[in-house]
This record gives structure tokens, C-alpha cells and sequence, in this order.
């Protein structure tokens, strides 16, 4: 029989019964993996590419794309040790139109300035895919790759091996003859590809910056209209990336230095010259630089856009995070007009560059608060 109860007793009180901790969701059950260590090795990746990117623009702004005509993933990467390598190299560079078009008068001296620039840009690239690949073998054989993550970081090294065969393919548009210089519009698939996975790994930093159950509660919370419209602004600035590394590729931020006319008009003279009619959109100086020019006035009003849709979020991490893609939407339309004023100096350009690079990322940081916000106190 049971133990009689006094009337006073509390019900539940059996001291013998065993209290059960609560269980974690599925969610934090899940392997976590190496994730701080992933979050400092994409922030490698992140700067190396960044660095990778602003070598790019000085090779290219410096005629130095071209200097080195052959592609050797491997054995490439000893440069010339001796007068007798720096001869077979530059015998190779007199062969290229590009040579001899324009630059017959050029001395060895000279040429080992702009093949410097070529090799640093291909070494830059080769070591990038060394971290890359160090980096992934090793959070792989130690089991530190989080649940979901192998396919996302496996695709940042494809990405970045298109990259190296691309930049071949973009190098040999130049020494063709058809072209001085190399094409514009492959210079341009070169450099958004690099931006794309500049955009990924900073994307993934982001993730890998909070734990998987805090994104899945922020995303609740989350701005689908102001991140939509966002990702517009994204979509928008890539454009205009792609349109500056054509305007970069035929020198046409050379042509015209007025602002805000260009050669003296509104609308330039000679922007649909060129036979085919199709060609003035990649290869004609007037054409190529007026529509980046109007691609900067439409990012330009439609941030603002974007901007004042934000002030009506109520988190003051996403606001100011949209604070300051405007601010930086600003300063780059500054920077675009200095550049072109001062006929795209080295200098003014790589800044310009580095503002596209800024923005950039401020622009997938404020996509990112506005679909998983920051929690904060019910004050703000």
C-alpha cells in the first residue's frame, strides 16, 4: 500500500525522482565544428583577395597585364634570376602587339618595372589558393567544418581556380592583335568574378560571426522588404563595378576629364562609331564611360531610396549600418568624379577602387542586419 500523505505535504516532492536537464534543440545539438577558426581563415581569404583585387587594378593601370605572355601555373612563379632570363622574357613581351604597337621604344629597364606588377598579381593569386587550400585540408581532416559548410567553402576554391583560368583567358585577349590592350569586357568578367567571391567570403564571415539558433531567431525578426530592396542597391553597384573595369580596360576615364559634361556636351559625339554597332558598348571610350556615368546617378538616387526606407526600422544596428552604406555611396560618387577630372591618375584610381571595395561590402553587411537584425532591449 501507499505511503499515507499529509494534507500540507506538496504534491511532486518525491526526493527520489531524478530532475532532467532540459534538451537542446536539434539546432544546438548539431556538430558546431571549428567555427571561430573558419571565421579567422575567411578573414585571411577576405583581405588576401581585397589586396588581390587592388594589385589587379595597379597592373592594369600601369600596362602591365601583358608582360608576362605565358601561362604557367606552376613553374611561373620563379621570376627571372639572371640577365639571361630577363632577355628570354622580354624577347617573349617584343613579340606581343602591345609591344610593338606601343611600346617599341621600351627598354629592359622599363619592362621589368610592368613584369614585377604581372608577377606580384599572379604570385598574390597562387598564394591565395595555397591558404585556400591549406586552410580547407585541414579544418577537413579534423572534422571542423560545420554541418552544411564543406559544399560553401569547397565552392570558394572552385571559384577561385575559374579565377586564375579566366585571368589566362582575359591576358590572352591581348596578345591576339586584335586589341592593344586586353578586352574590356573580359577584364570585366575577371574582376566582378573577384568581387563575387570577396562578396561570398564576407557573407560567410558574417554567418560564422553568431550561432546558427541566433540567426534562425533573427530571422524572424527580419526586414524582407528593406532586404529586397537592398538587394536591388547589391545588384546595382555589381553593375557598376563591371562597367568601371570596362572604362579601366580601354583607358576611356582618360578621354573625357570634364564633369559634368563630357567633351564639352551633354551627350558626347561618336558614341555609336564603331562597326559592329555592338563593339561601342564594350570598346568605345564615349559610350562605355557615359554609361557608367549614369549607372553612378542611378545608384546615387536609388540609395537614397533605400536610406530613407531604413529609417523606419527599428533597429538601430541595421539604421546605422545604412547610415553608412550612404555615406559611402556619397564619397564614392566623390571619388568617381575626382578620378575622372584627374584623367584617372594611379593614385586617385586605386582609391576609387578601394571605395567600390568599401561599399561593396557595406552594402552586403546592411542586406545582411536587415534580414537577420541584431537583438536589442526593448528601449533600443
Amino acid at each position: 500500500m501507499s505511503k499515507k500523505r499529509s494534507i500540507f505535504e506538496e504534491v511532486g516532492t518525491d526526493t527520489k525522482a531524478e530532475v532532467t536537464a532540459p534538451q537542446p534543440g536539434a539546432i544546438d545539438r548539431a556538430p558546431k565544428g571549428a567555427r571561430r577558426g573558419i571565421r579567422v581563415w575567411l578573414m585571411i581569404i577576405f583581405a588576401l583577395v581585397t589586396l588581390m583585387i587592388l594589385v589587379g587594378g595597379a597592373t592594369r593601370l600601369t600596362d602591365s597585364g601583358l608582360s608576362i605572355t605565358e601561362w604557367k601555373p606552376v613553374t611561373g612563379a620563379i621570376p627571372p634570376l639572371n640577365d639571361a632570363d630577363w632577355a628570354s622574357e622580354f624577347g617573349k613581351y617584343q613579340a606581343s602587339p602591345e609591344f610593338q604597337l606601343q611600346n617599341s621604344q621600351m627598354t629592359v629597364s622599363e619592362f621589368k618595372s610592368i613584369y614585377w606588377w604581372e608577377w606580384g598579381h599572379r604570385q598574390l593569386g597562387r598564394f591565395v589558393g595555397l591558404v585556400w587550400g591549406l586552410g580547407f585540408l585541414y579544418f577537413w581532416l579534423t572534422k571542423g567544418i560545420p554541418v552544411g559548410w564543406a559544399r560553401r567553402l569547397l565552392g570558394l576554391g572552385v571559384l577561385g581556380g575559374l579565377q586564375g583560368a579566366i585571368g589566362w583567358w582575359m591576358v590572352s585577349s591581348g596578345l591576339t592583335g586584335r586589341v592593344v590592350d586586353v578586352a574590356s569586357y573580359r577584364l570585366a568578367i575577371h574582376l566582378g568574378l573577384a568581387f563575387i567571391i570577396l562578396g561570398l567570403s564576407a557573407w560567410y564571415i558574417f554567418q560564422m560571426s553568431r550561432k546558427d539558433a541566433d540567426l534562425m531567431a533573427a530571422r524572424r525578426g527580419g526586414e524582407a522588404k528593406l532586404m529586397s530592396m537592398t538587394t536591388g542597391l547589391m545588384h546595382l553597384a555589381f553593375m557598376q563595378i563591371l562597367l568601371g573595369a570596362m572604362v579601366a580596360g580601354i583607358d576611356a576615364g582618360r578621354g573625357y576629364i570634364d564633369w559634368p559634361l563630357m567633351g564639352g556636351q551633354v551627350i558626347p559625339d561618336g558614341m555609336f562609331d564603331y562597326v559592329p554597332w555592338w563593339s561601342n558598348f564594350s570598346e568605345n571610350p564615349a559610350l562605355v564611360q557615359f554609361i557608367h556615368r549614369l549607372f553612378g546617378y542611378a545608384i546615387f538616387i536609388f540609395a537614397i531610396v533605400v536610406w530613407r526606407r531604413s529609417r523606419s526600422s527599428g533597429n538601430r544596428k541595421t539604421q546605422a549600418a545604412f547610415n553608412m552604406v550612404m555615406a559611402m555611396v556619397l564619397l564614392q560618387v566623390i571619388l568617381g568624379i575626382t578620378t575622372v577630372m584627374m584623367a584617372a591618375q594611379l593614385h586617385v584610381a586605386l582609391t576609387h577602387q578601394a571605395g567600390a571595395i568599401l561599399l561593396w561590402v557595406m552594402i552586403l553587411r546592411a542586406k545582411f542586419l536587415a534580414g537577420y537584425p541584431v537583438a536589442q532591449s526593448v528601449r533600443g
